[in-house]
């Protein structure tokens, strides 16, 4: 049977259709007393006789029905068998069973008692369903009994009739009760089931708008019902109408809807990379996946709707993963092969010098110095290959440490501009007086060199073309930042620059700002990249710009360790 709370307690929700036959037998209870109302109205208008018994039974069988209806709104009591049932169980029986006493004609009363046997099955539990039938049969033997006295006749007959009446509420007592059981164990697996599904769709929703991968979910009319951002990101071009649209509405999107409709028709996975081509716009290369939810012969028979899942994969970013894990095996070896050669190669070097203190003619010492410079740069090569592990090993077994930024920006500064002050010509701006922040120094002296180097190369010749400045923001955050002016850099390019290996240039090992990130991170910093505009005195000019965050200290500076900071 169904779980009911207490009486004079909410019920959940669950039990909603018994909320509902609760207040229907009560209303019901409400209608029968008032057609026994009028009814005895009716009949001692006809008859001209009065039965004030009677009516007085009538008037509070109905006052006490408007009652119960109007304080018991909230649902029915406790299903097992107790006083609770008293109001409306026990009302009945008595208010029948006084009709019945004090009527002097020859109306019966009988059938009334199926409204109280009704109402047990329904509502309450197997035991009171029965205990209420029982008590109806004795009433109605009881009555037999109480006509024999008063009246002569065949009283087995009416015994009969009692007994029959009787078995008859017992069956229909307990078959109710069955529909009532079963109605109740429907609705809570409906409820269960209901309950379950959405928690899935929350789920399924959640997870399609967080996957990195782009998803649509087409149906046999070409209309995207649903569509994750990076669904809608990948499909680029012009601002993308509100859910659902038409993928047939924009040329560019003609190859997934020839996918779907393929999916549709061959009831079969596809896979193929296509390109959309937009108007002023670079094609955009794509890996598709489709799948169908259902076969045509199921969706009809469950009369449910086909739809074709569509799983968009950027071909850039596959090739780039692809890449970067070539480039990662590549490194491991790199660094086993520039340990091996940084021997030879000083070797080449000395060799080289000593031969150059020999050499007169200028053509030789020309090539001398080729030699030099190409022996110096595979060293640079070598070192920055072999820095990678070095880094590790030195960041993992560095003390805690704590710089004066602004000193320490200046001082590398000066010494970077030494080694070529005409070319290296900036402005510096230092708004970070007095900030301590949590770094090795000269693990700073890397970050930053590395930076002015990149911006060193790709400048324009003003004298404010560079500029370095620090500042201390009102959130508390402090910040070095490396502007130049140099041109805009691919998209291609951004989403790779601090990837190991990666580079723009052919003649560069693509490790600078992999370290660069690297300390940072370790330190509890941030480093990345903006495109900004910048005020000189060119006007509004724009330029690329590497920020280094740091996070404010919060204990004394002899205290700091690398370890206790945070990524900001």
């Amino acid at each position: 049977m169904q779980t009911l709370p207490p009486a004079g307690t909410f019920l959940p929700t669950v039990d909603a259709p018994f909320v509902r036959l609760w207040r229907g037998f009560l209303t019901g209870r409400v209608m029968v007393a008032i057609a026994l109302l009028m009814l005895q109205g009716v009949g001692q208008a006809i008859n001209q006789t009065t039965e004030s018994g009677v009516l007085t039974v009538c008037v509070a069988y109905l006052v006490a029905t408007v009652v119960l209806r109007v304080l018991a709104r909230q649902g029915p009591p406790s299903p097992g068998a107790g006083p609770q049932w008293l109001p409306s169980i026990g009302v009945d029986l008595t208010a029948i069973t006084a009709l019945q006493l004090l009527h002097a004609g020859a109306m019966n009363y009988t059938p009334l008692f199926g409204l109280p046997v009704l109402m047990a099955a329904v509502l309450g539990t197997l035991t009171l369903a029965l205990g209420t039938t029982a008590g109806v049969t004795l009433l109605l033997l009881g009555w037999a009994w109480w006509v024999g006295i008063r009246t002569s006749g065949d009283d087995a007959q009416r015994y009969l009739q009692s007994a029959l009446t009787g078995t008859g509420y017992f069956i229909v007592s307990y078959l109710v009760h069955q529909l009532a059981t079963r109605l109740s164990r429907e609705q809570e697996l409906a409820q269960q089931s209901q309950v379950a599904a959405r928690v899935q769709t929350q789920v399924s929703a959640l997870v399609i708008q967080n996957l990195t991968d782009g998803v649509l979910v087409v149906d046999e009319n070409d209309a995207v019902r649903i569509a994750n951002p990076a669904g809608l990101q990948l499909l680029g071009g012009a601002p993308l109408p509100a859910l659902p649209f038409t993928l047939a509405s924009e040329a560019p999107w003609h190859p997934l809807v020839l996918m779907a409709r393929r999916t549709f028709r061959q009831e079969q996975p596809q896979m193929a990379d296509v390109d959309l081509l937009h108007a002023g716009q670079s094609p955009t290369g794509l890996h598709v996946r489709t799948w169908l939810t259902t076969s045509r012969e199921a969706a009809h028979e469950s009369r449910s709707e086909r739809l074709c899942v569509m799983f968009l994969h950027d071909l850039r970013e596959m090739e780039a993963r692809l890449r970067t894990e070539k480039l990662a095996a590549m490194g491991r070896m790199s660094a086993a092969v520039a340990h091996e050669i940084r021997n030879p190669l000083a070797a080449i070097v000395q060799a080289n010098a000593l031969l150059e203190e020999d050499l007169h003619d200028p053509a030789q010492k020309r090539l001398a110095r080729m030699v030099q410079q190409n022996a110096d740069r595979l060293a640079r090569i070598a070192e920055e290959v072999l820095d990678i592990a070095r880094v590790q090993h030195q960041i993992s077994h560095a003390p805690a440490s704590t710089v004066a930024l602004d000193e320490t920006v200046a001082q590398i500064w000066n010494d970077w501009q030494a080694q070529d002050p005409v070319q290296r010509r900036g402005l510096v701006a230092l708004e970070a007086s007095a900030t301590q922040v949590e770094f090795d120094g000269e693990h700073l002296r890397r970050v930053l060199v590395n930076l002015l180097d990149n911006a060193l190369r790709y400048m324009g010749q003003e004298p404010d073309s560079l500029s370095v400045f620090t500042r201390a923001t009102p959130s508390g955050q402090v910040i070095l930042q490396v502007w130049s002016d140099g041109a805009p850099m691919d998209k291609s390019v951004e989403r790779h620059l601090f990837e190991p290996f990666f580079s723009s240039e052919s003649r560069s090992s693509g490790l600078g700002l992999y370290i660069c990130r690297e300390l940072c991170q370790r330190h509890g910093a941030s480093i990345s990249y903006q495109r900004l505009n910048r005020t000189t005195a060119r006007g509004e000019t724009g330029g690329n710009a590497f920020t280094v965050g740091f996070r404010r200290l919060t204990r004394p500076a002899d205290a700091a360790t690398l370890f206790d900071t945070i990524v900001v």
